[in-house]
């Protein structure tokens, strides 16, 4: 990463402010990033936080100041020249607040600090590995209860207990445990719904750890499922593998997007496939880049994306399968280890 100071020039700035609880965490490693900010100025960087956090010298990797509010007010009030702002994060109310105590000129910004997230640093990396590798194992514990009877949310909480107790900063996201015709919900909350023999259930899921998040999905049987939707997964398995095969540098999101839909086409179920193919994973579990029909991004070594075709049949139910990737040299590895055959339990 380079000095946060250089990013100043090439965007004719004289300071910027960084709000995004992401980006910050990612300037400073500050673990608490929601109540923290980012000024980058020509003299350098600093942390900004409140008096609930008296420990941020010792918790960030650059200088912070420890402000109570009208001390961060006197250093809006000293600021001149152009200051960037994250037009995407400020809410309106925070941009004019600041406009009131400073007479600098408030300057929209857009992407500057996610673009230098794209490419993850080899220890970026290994958090990220971490985090799946945590996920996996509450996996194998969430397989264990799959039963006639249970509810759905009974598998999620113990997603999120098992998690914890492993040892993960927070949960990813909620997780999703959708069964029988709710698997045709592609973000479906897990609810109070019970498990009955037969259907498919659907489970995402993903750990954070050090900031860094994991994402993963696997569809498994509960019995014999019918026919067709025998058939829908062994579909959504090869748009997964041929995907998989396509991926690689030099390769646009959207390119390797339209190889999953092709093969889902070829069975007839193209759409039926409702989102992008896939995105990136960080400090965000949603980040760039994207692998959607609407990406023109290169995909580079040292990306990390989710490859996740999914088929929903409104009524009857869905099969998605996700793997976690990391883009190489050379290709692929995947992060996700967790077995992705078909699976009855």
């Amino acid at each position: 990463m380079p000095e946060p100071q250089a990013l100043l020039e090439p965007l004719e700035l004289d300071a910027l402010y960084i709000t995004r609880p992401e980006n910050v965490r990612y300037l400073t490693g500050f673990p608490h990033p929601e109540d923290a900010q980012v000024l980058i100025a020509p003299e350098g960087a600093f942390l900004l936080t409140d008096p609930r956090y008296p420990e941020a010298e010792r918790e960030s990797r650059i200088p912070a100041r420890v402000l109570k509010r009208e001390e961060r007010e006197a250093l809006f009030q000293d600021l001149r020249g152009r200051v960037g702002f994250e037009a995407e994060h400020l809410p309106y109310a925070a941009l004019e607040r600041l406009r009131e105590l400073s007479p600098a000129e408030w300057v929209p910004t857009k992407g500057v600090i996610e673009r230098l997230r794209l490419k993850k640093s080899p220890e970026e990396v290994a958090r990220i590995r971490q985090a799946q590798a945590l996920a996996e194992r509450a996996l194998e514990r969430a397989l264990t209860l799959l039963r006639p009877g249970v509810e759905e949310r009974e598998v999620a909480l113990e997603i999120e207990f098992f998690l914890r107790k492993e040892g993960a900063e927070d949960v990813a996201f909620p997780p999703i445990v959708a069964s029988g015709a709710r698997g045709a919900l592609p973000h479906a909350g897990a609810s109070e719904k019970r498990l009955e023999p037969g259907e498919l259930i659907t489970l995402d899921l993903g750990a954070k750890v050090a900031g860094y998040h994991s994402d993963m999905t696997r569809t498994v049987a509960l019995g014999k499922p019918s026919p067709e939707m025998r058939r829908v997964y062994e579909a959504v398995q090869e748009a997964l593998e041929v995907a998989l095969q396509g991926l690689k540098p030099g390769r646009t999101g959207k390119e390797v997007d339209a190889l999953a839909r092709e093969a889902l086409g070829r069975h007839g179920l193209d759409r039926y496939f409702v989102h992008s193919l896939g995105h990136g994973v960080g400090l965000a579990v949603h980040e760039g880049p994207g692998l959607s029909p609407y990406t023109e991004e290169v995909l580079e070594p040292g990306m990390v994306v989710t490859v996740e075709p999914g088929v929903y049949l409104p009524g009857v139910g869905g099969v998605r399968i996700e793997e976690l990737v990391l883009i190489t040299e050379d290709g692929i590895e995947l992060l996700s280890r967790f077995p992705r055959g078909y699976l009855e339990v």
